[in-house]
């Protein structure tokens, strides 16, 4: 008698118009799953409507809206948004742990990042710990923690610097080797869990993409990809780096809690913990990235310049 309620169960994707939320939600649809997608623009939820998903707009701050979001599904993707303070991080985050408990969600994988095994001093990172803990405490829920490496799509922010003073300048060190994934690949290993549904208690697996790189080595396939060969990697100092982010229209506090995960990184503090196996990499390649995605937003870019 099983299988009739199967075709039923509804599957809940938070952030469902972002990069990795997108992927699953049309994974999911793809194999013929109901699907309630979750965000706060009801208009960028609309292309998965039109494929029969059901909206759902709610803020990530309300825990009776995400508990009657939850209920009756069979699992959830769970994520938190870009953040703009460690304080919205924890209120969203006890928002989303409280409707799980609450709505008595028995699946759920939920979005985080390498180095959340260290509980502070690691900027958005540390709220992202704190999310896994939350999640952890609840009896009975099944949720497997996607430690995801740092996005590709972090580096599409160095196209004005690109553009405006011809080469790249980031925080970080320039040689130190550090995973990077595609989003894309989070978002299809993560719909691919949520199809199979094969873990059980409390899991945590980190995704480490194609391979490590370091930023001088990315900088200089981006730049063989946009017809500049010479293009240089310039670290920043930390000052200068939060005074561009500030100027950029980050809050003040939201800038410096990402100058904590630079510095994080470049310590070493945020490192992945597992060996690379085939089970943790993924198959993007930084080239491919660049390709599909960092060159033709650089070109779309320029031309509108």
């Amino acid at each position: 008698m099983g299988s009739p309620v199967d075709l039923k169960a509804m599957y809940v994707i938070l952030g469902a118009s972002g990069n990795t939320g997108s992927i699953i939600a049309n994974s999911l649809q793809l194999n013929g799953k109901n699907v309630r997608v979750m965000g706060r623009d009801a208009g960028r939820l609309q292309r998965f409507v039109r494929k029969g998903a059901e909206a759902f707009t709610a803020d990530l701050s309300d825990a009776a809206a995400l508990t009657k979001a939850f209920r009756g599904a069979r699992a959830a993707y769970l994520m938190l948004p870009p953040i703009t303070s460690r304080e919205d991080q924890e209120r969203e985050s006890d928002a989303i742990a409280k409707a799980v408990k609450e709505s008595g969600l028995l699946y759920a994988v939920n979005l985080s990042s390498y180095g959340a095994h260290v509980a502070e001093g690691t900027g958005p990172i540390a709220g992202l710990h704190s999310s896994e803990e939350k999640l952890n405490a609840i009896s009975g829920l099944n949720v497997l923690h996607l430690r995801a490496a740092y996005f590709m799509e972090n580096n599409l922010a160095a196209i004005d610097t690109i553009q405006g003073m011809g080469m790249f300048g980031h925080a970080l060190l320039p040689d130190l080797k550090m995973p990077m994934i595609a989003t894309r690949d989070v978002g299809t290993y993560a719909g691919e869990r949520l199809l199979e549904l094969d873990f059980l208690g409390k899991q945590a697996r980190e995704l480490l993409g194609e391979r490590d790189l370091s930023m001088a080595e990315a900088t200089a396939v981006i730049g063989r990809a946009i017809g500049k060969p010479d293009l240089r990697y310039v670290q920043f100092p930390y000052e200068q780096v939060q005074q561009v982010l500030t100027k950029m229209g980050f809050p003040p506090k939201k800038a410096a809690v990402y100058i904590e995960m630079f510095k994080a990184v470049n310590a070493g503090v945020i490192a992945a913990q597992e060996p690379r196996s085939p089970e943790n990499s993924t198959p993007t390649s930084f080239e491919k990235f660049v390709q599909d995605v960092f060159a033709p937003a650089y070109h779309r870019k320029a031309s509108a310049a």
